[in-house]
């Protein structure tokens, strides 16, 4: 998979790609993951990249001209199957998209900025528009880079027990079970006496038990 960021704020993603789970599916070509500068693909001598909106609205506007160059570049090289906006009035990212975009084979990400984009590039170049909550944040350059983790962490061989991706909150619409580990027992606090048992079936039934009532009662939302 190859995923292709489009930033303002390149700069925000180095730490967070060279680390953990993210730089381990690189390392092992799993994923290849790469942020572009948006400023690179301006005609602007000052390299300026946005400018005031027309009608008087408050705040700057990202042009349509240096995002058209930038995404028309990558897709010169590739096909791609998504390119995604990172809006706060775009579809809500669950699970259920992460689990979408990770059998993509490429998918380019545009961070929003400032007060927006151009709305052209939004009606001929962006074919899937994701927020990642309701909120409004500096830039997209965060939420590009909690849907790269989230949907990198699904592709098969990134996690080393592909088991445990399939088991995290919300892939059957649920929260998780409860989980315990070594001491047994730790000032009196113990680990329910089912998971000690090895009893698989019995304790699939527990882990299926508590998952659903966690679900009721911290997000009943889910059960509907």
């Amino acid at each position: 998979m190859r995923i292709d960021i489009i930033s303002v704020l390149p700069d925000m993603f180095r730490g967070f790609l060279e680390e953990s789970i993210l730089a381990r599916a690189q390392k092992k070509n799993l994923v290849d993951i790469h942020v572009h500068n948006l400023r690179d693909y301006t005609l602007d001598k000052w390299r300026r990249v946005d400018d005031y909106p027309y009608g008087g609205f408050a705040g700057m506007v990202i042009q349509v001209e240096p995002i058209d160059r930038c995404i028309a570049a990558l897709k010169a090289e590739r096909d791609y199957d998504e390119v995604i906006y990172t809006s706060p009035d775009g579809e809500k990212f669950d699970q259920h998209v992460a689990n979408d975009l990770s059998m993509k084979g490429n998918i380019i990400i545009l961070c929003g900025h400032y007060k927006g984009i151009d709305q052209r590039v939004r009606d001929h170049l962006i074919t899937r528009e994701i927020s990642i909550g309701d909120y409004v944040l500096t830039g997209g350059e965060l939420a590009a880079a909690v849907m790269a983790d989230s949907i990198v962490r699904l592709i098969p061989g990134v996690i080393s027990d592909d088991q445990s991706a399939l088991s995290d909150c919300f892939q059957d619409d649920m929260l998780a079970a409860p989980i315990y580990t070594r001491p047994s027992d730790y000032k009196g606090w113990k680990v329910p006496d089912i998971l000690l048992s090895g009893n698989e079936a019995k304790i699939k039934a527990w882990e299926m038990d508590q998952a659903m009532a966690r679900t009721q009662k911290l997000r009943p939302d889910l059960l509907k």
